[in-house]
């Protein structure tokens, strides 16, 4: 009997584990990443193109190796595709907490965009944000006013980040403020990027509330730049995969923890 062909998400996964595995090692053999994963050597080397093609990896002859660590951890559209149903799930709990008349700000990170599209559907907001394709989301939303603070602009984001951004955050007020992480560790935040590392600690300065909306996917990694830690922030939004240490030392820093339910991404089968 003929193995099932993976959904989409499971092999977008496999991809992801393949990148962690590169970008962990520097340097590795493709025969090798093919025993690791128990995969066939056509279906490594489709997996190995598309990173490549993204600009993820580099595929040399007979191995792989990582970019530089910022490149590995800001490929937005890497980070905008992966985990989509719980990102979505965590959007629609995060949009809850926004009310009509408020004044939101919203980074750039692509865990927030489906908060950022619920967030055109509320009456009389003013959105402010470092992100390019958040603006563009609530371009057409007539009852929200976006306001983009401008500065420095960094492609692989799609956003703006430097001292001009973290100056205007310094100068307006929000209500609430949303951001995600590119990586957590038992409770401390990290960013590849250090730009993004003080936007974000800017932003805690900005807003009366502040909430941390992060995926699974994002525990027990790190970067180049720890920034803070989660009892900076007041709410911790996350899914029911969290590992029970990162919950654990939210709760114990104080922050107030909403795990959502998310539909499963499909079945990881092999092929």
């Amino acid at each position: 009997m003929s193995k099932t062909r993976p959904s989409d998400a499971a092999v977008e996964h496999r991809r992801q584990e393949i990148l962690d595995h590169v970008i962990a090692t520097g340097e590795v053999r493709i025969d090798d990443l093919t025993t690791r994963f128990g995969v066939s050597l056509m279906t490594m080397h489709r997996d190995l193109d598309d990173l490549a093609d993204r600009r993820l990896l580099r595929k040399l002859r007979g191995k792989v190796e990582a970019y530089p660590a910022t490149t590995m951890e800001s490929a937005a559209r890497f980070r905008d595709t992966f985990n989509q149903a719980t990102k979505d799930a965590l959007g629609e709990a995060a949009a809850a907490h926004v009310h009509s008349g408020q004044t939101v700000f919203v980074d750039d990170s692509t865990t927030l965009f489906p908060l950022v599209r619920r967030l055109g559907q509320i009456e009389d907001l003013t959105v402010i944000t470092n992100s390019l394709e958040a603006a563009r989301i609530l371009g057409p939303a007539k009852s929200v006013e976006v306001v983009l603070a401008g500065g420095r602009y960094h492609h692989e984001f799609d956003s703006c980040a430097g001292p001009d951004v973290v100056g205007f955050l310094d100068r307006t007020h929000a209500d609430i403020a949303f951001v995600s992480v590119a990586a957590v560790a038992v409770g401390r935040l990290f960013h590849p990027v250090q730009d993004y590392a003080e936007l974000k600690k800017a932003a805690l300065r900005t807003a009366d509330r502040n909430v941390l909306v992060v995926d699974n996917s994002k525990f027990g990694r790190t970067a180049t730049y720890a920034y803070g830690d989660i009892g900076d922030y007041d709410l911790l939004i996350t899914d029911e995969e969290a590992p029970t240490e990162e919950i654990e030392a939210a709760l114990t820093a104080g922050t107030a923890i909403e795990q959502v339910e998310c539909a499963p991404e499909g079945p990881e089968y092999e092929f």
